[in-house]
């Protein structure tokens, strides 16, 4: 019997969302439990999948996510985000559904563990009576944003935050949460107010709160998270620093750019990258351009395509900008 229950081994179930940045931790989150003897399932949308070939000893499942492409193109971030967590609940209930049902006993399902923006998880391990764990692939800090989150309170979203509002984060004063609050301002939709309330109601459901990031660095921001949220938070991160690197980019790498990097003296490079879903108009990209060219140093500035929508971003670029500043700046459309 001893000997039978040593051969047991706990699966876990990863939810992903479809974007580079979040991908990339929750896959190094799954190879660090990997190695701890955990069996890896990866449940992810359609849209923007990841290369199962790079993680052969992981399972990969593709779920629908009835994404318009409309949607997609059009690059609406926090629309896309909804629509996910609203398409994709019924399709990760009967995944894990059938999972249960064809299980193994010695192989069994232990919790699903979800980015943190694809709240919807939290209900479907609920329902599924399961543990959910979920995993803040940004900093502690950033969580606390929910917190002070402008409107919430006083339109009835989050219950629980009933000692917080804008007027009262002087003890996060060090934070600069007042700043990122005003900035907040600017994106305060009904729809976007009702995701962040079904993002901070999910953490608090969670069983736990993992988060990329280091202890000693955001003791105060910990805290308060585990004050605001009723969460217990484990720090665990970097996570990319705790496993071999292994690409995962949805993007085609352009590598030339390590050997004009390898040019540059040490910690004098201006790296620029939006990311692989925001986008900017033609104005910005020109006034991003000049801003590079005049601070006269060296640069290496991400162009991806559909940066600038509907546009060849490097055709928008002037005649003169690669002359004005030759050999010291480095366009790629996607940077390893």
């Amino acid at each position: 019997m001893e000997k039978q229950e040593q051969q047991k081994v706990s699966r876990l179930v990863f939810v992903l969302i479809p974007f580079q940045g979040h991908i990339n931790p929750m896959l190094q989150l799954a190879t660090i439990l990997y190695a701890k003897g955990f069996s890896i399932t990866i449940i992810h949308p359609q849209f923007n999948s990841p290369n199962s070939s790079n993680h052969p000893e992981f399972t990969f499942i593709p779920i629908s996510d009835n994404l318009p492409k409309s949607q997609v193109s059009a690059g609406d971030l926090f629309g896309i985000v909804s629509a996910l967590n609203k398409n994709c609940e019924g399709p990760l209930t009967e995944c894990i559904q059938e999972m249960l049902k064809a299980e193994d006993p010695h192989d069994r399902i232990s919790c699903i563990v979800y980015d943190s923006t694809m709240c919807f998880s939290q209900s479907v391990a609920d329902h599924l009576k399961l543990p959910g764990i979920c995993v803040r692939t940004s900093p502690a800090a950033t969580m606390l944003a929910f917190a002070v989150f402008p409107g919430l309170h006083e339109q009835g979203y989050i219950s629980f935050l009933e000692s917080m509002s804008l007027d009262r984060v002087s003890d996060l004063l060090s934070l600069m949460l007042k700043e990122l609050a005003a900035s907040m301002k600017k994106i305060t939709t009904d729809g976007v107010l009702e995701l962040r309330a079904a993002i901070a109601d999910s953490v608090k459901k969670c069983s736990a709160l993992i988060v990329n990031t280091v202890d000693f660095l955001e003791q105060e921001a910990l805290t308060k998270v585990e004050e605001l949220f009723s969460a217990s938070a484990f720090t665990i991160g970097p996570f990319h620093k705790l496993v071999p690197t292994i690409s995962s980019s949805l993007l085609k790498e352009d590598t030339n750019c390590i050997s004009w990097l390898n040019k540059q003296a040490p910690k004098s490079v201006i790296y620029v990258s939006f990311g692989s879903i925001a986008s900017i108009d033609e104005k910005e990209l020109l006034e991003t351009a000049w801003g590079l060219a005049n601070c006269e140093k060296p640069f290496l500035w991400v162009v991806r395509p559909g940066l600038v929508r509907g546009s060849n971003c490097l055709e928008l670029l002037p005649i003169n900008f690669q002359d004005s500043v030759g050999e010291s700046g480095c366009i790629v459309e996607w940077a390893p």
